[in-house]
């Protein structure tokens, strides 16, 4: 892991990919909160901001249809080469580029649903606002984000272990992460709880 202008940059992309496939029964229910509560209707353009090696952008690509547009955003070059062998692997129609929360390479209103899953807590706290402000920028109006992170503070070292654990308990992180929402002008902000360590989070983009 590097610490760049992009925030905690992740370069080990297939032992972050073994990792995340061991912790399998942990993660994939919290994916499934996710695009349950995003509500991707096929055709809809999606995008996966830090998506890693891609296992959720594939799945909003299945779930969105061979006619939508789904990219996948990450600043790792390893990420997102690796996330590209499994779009081809899979005859996926979903894109990646290496682009930063902070600049994302896309017009304004380009999408109708933005996802985040365990990505906001890399990102450095004078950088999110910028980022979740750049994610409503490329959002068309109406357009919904929803995010999943760690509900309590997820520092790095033995604090964050615990957390991917679910052995770090709290909602402070969550609270703080609606509303940076609100701040960067998302409408209808809102974080639930995902037992036993997780939050979910939403809002929408105004549509004037």
């Amino acid at each position: 892991m590097a610490h760049g202008p992009e925030g905690h940059v992740l370069h080990w992309a297939r032992l972050y990919d073994l990792g995340t496939a061991l912790t399998g029964r942990r993660l994939r229910p919290i994916q499934r909160r996710l695009l349950e509560r995003a509500a991707i209707v096929p055709g809809e353009s999606v995008l996966d901001v830090g998506c890693g090696p891609g296992r959720l952008t594939l799945e909003a690509a299945r779930v969105a249809g061979p006619s939508a547009r789904i990219v996948g955003i990450d600043p790792s070059p390893e990420m997102i080469a690796l996330a590209k062998r499994k779009s081809e692997q899979q005859h996926s129609t979903a894109t990646f580029e290496v682009a930063p929360m902070q600049a994302i390479p896309a017009a304004d209103g380009s999408f109708d649903v933005a996802l985040a899953c365990l990505v906001l807590h890399h990102v450095p706290p004078e950088l999110l606002g910028r980022g979740l402000a750049e994610v409503r920028r490329v959002l068309k109006p109406d357009g919904r984000f929803v995010a999943v992170d760690f509900g309590a503070s997820a520092k790095h070292g033995l604090a964050h272990y615990l957390a991917v654990l679910g052995r770090r308990r709290g909602f402070a992180n969550a609270d703080h992460l609606r509303s940076l929402l609100e701040a960067a002008g998302f409408e209808g902000a809102r974080a639930e709880r995902v037992p036993p360590a997780h939050c979910l989070l939403w809002g929408r983009k105004p549509r004037g």
